[in-house]
């Protein structure tokens, strides 16, 4: 039976990362009438979140529990069992992933199965199609802007697949008070990320340029404010981590390098400066003077390509001057970060899609685009490679396996941060 409108909708959130948790999360109460907080799950895996990086996010008072993918399927079919069955379920995962799960959830034989719901993090520019199409098959793909919506439908469309369930929002996180100066204050916040750049050339390129920013205005505080700490890990890889780096610099007071939960570092920022990051987004909604760097090039590995047409690209050479770029009215408008002031209205659709779906008497099975029939050379190594088996017995979770998958954690990520690097500047010999 469906839910009903006097009962409490139960949510389920299974992430992959910090920054997908964060998203899940947030979009969990957006697109749902729930009280409640939503359960969050956690996968277990190469970039499994730290504690401290969960509660950084500030997208829940309550932490998510680590499982597997297994382990997750498990909980949702016993959840039924004990009819606490959960009525919506948000995959906050990368695009191979969620296919795995909707065959694991297709595969449970439910009675009733809850409402799928997915889509992306942030800005969407790499691997548009491949992504898109791996999503296929969850009843609301949620696209973060008008512009995002009109190219997943062109996608879906143009492969054959039904695009009906695009759903066009906006980010989930985006909000605070709108910018007001201060006076004497001064602040420059460099928003980093994981992968972009990509080189340690490039990397230290931008740290370098940084700390001459710095060193050129300093009345100006300059801080660059970083998604992790050595050894944890983003929804990316992180070689070559700017707190490394930076110890081949001497900068001077006014540059710091700062933590924290992303709107308080905003509230007291007076440019917002990056390569690509999603913090631009954030920024432009609260009306922060925003800049879009150049200087590595406006590349699509870069992902500032997206930028394009928004007036904000610019250099550190015109920064330095005090040249500041304003950003283009109707690119923002299309990119759905409130310019119009319709925000609070941007989750209507996706609240009405949900609830008619969870007013079907019955839900219509899992359809996806990538079919035993359509990818018969790609879609069996997604699925292989998640081992997604809920007869498999659950391995119980004792002490001692905890100290050896962190400890083995920890041997992986010395293994890509600090040998994988050498290794490669040895082979360039």
């Amino acid at each position: 039976m469906p839910a009903s409108s006097s009962e409490a909708i139960r949510v389920a959130v299974l992430a992959d990362s910090d920054t997908r948790w964060k998203w899940g999360a947030l979009t969990a109460r957006r697109i749902t009438a729930a009280d409640a907080e939503p359960t969050g799950f956690v996968l277990r895996g190469r970039a499994t979140p730290t504690a401290r990086q969960l509660a950084e996010t500030g997208a829940s008072t309550a932490a998510p529990r680590e499982v597997t993918g297994a382990e997750f399927l498990r909980e949702v079919r016993d959840a039924e069992a004990r009819g606490e069955r959960y009525d919506v379920v948000v995959l906050a995962l990368v695009g191979g992933t969620v296919r795995a799960v909707l065959q694991g959830l297709a595969d449970l034989g439910l009675d009733r199965r809850p409402v799928v719901v997915t889509g992306y993090v942030g800005v969407v520019y790499e691997k548009l199609a491949d992504g898109l199409l791996l999503r296929h098959g969850a009843d609301v793909v949620l696209a973060n802007s008008r512009h995002d919506a009109d190219r997943f439908r062109a996608v879906y469309e143009g492969v054959g697949a039904g695009a009906g369930s695009v759903v066009e929002a906006a980010l989930p996180f985006l909000g605070g008070a709108p910018y007001r100066p201060e006076e004497g204050r001064d602040t420059l916040v460099f928003a980093a990320q994981p992968s972009v750049p990509v080189t340690r050339a490039e990397r230290a390129y931008v740290l370098e340029r940084l700390v001459r920013h710095a060193r050129l205005h300093p009345g100006r505080e300059v801080l660059l404010k970083l998604r992790s700490k050595p050894g944890e890990h983003t929804t990316h890889l992180e070689e070559h981590p700017y707190q490394k780096l930076v110890r081949d610099l001497e900068p001077p007071a006014n540059f710091r390098l700062v933590y924290g939960h992303m709107g308080e570092v905003l509230d007291r920022t007076d440019l917002l400066v990056t390569v690509s990051s999603t913090a631009a987004l954030e920024a432009l909604h609260r009306r922060i003077p925003t800049a879009v760097l150049t200087d590595c090039g406006v590349r699509e590995v870069n992902g500032n390509h997206h930028f394009i047409g928004s007036g904000l690209l610019t250099s550190f050479d015109r920064l330095d001057r005090g040249e500041v770029p304003g950003p283009d009215e109707e690119w923002l408008a299309r990119q759905g970060v409130g310019a119009d002031g319709g925000y609070d209205s941007a989750f209507d659709a996706a609240r009405e899609r949900v609830a008619r779906l969870l007013a079907l008497p019955a839900l219509p099975p899992i359809s996806p685009y990538y079919t035993a029939e359509t990818a018969p050379g790609y879609l069996p190594g997604i699925l292989a490679r998640h081992r997604l088996d809920v007869t498999a017995p659950p391995v119980r979770d004792s002490g001692l396996r905890r100290i050896v998958r962190e400890a083995a954690r920890g041997a992986y990520r010395h293994g890509v941060q600090r040998v994988a690097p050498v290794v490669r500047r040895l082979g360039e010999l």
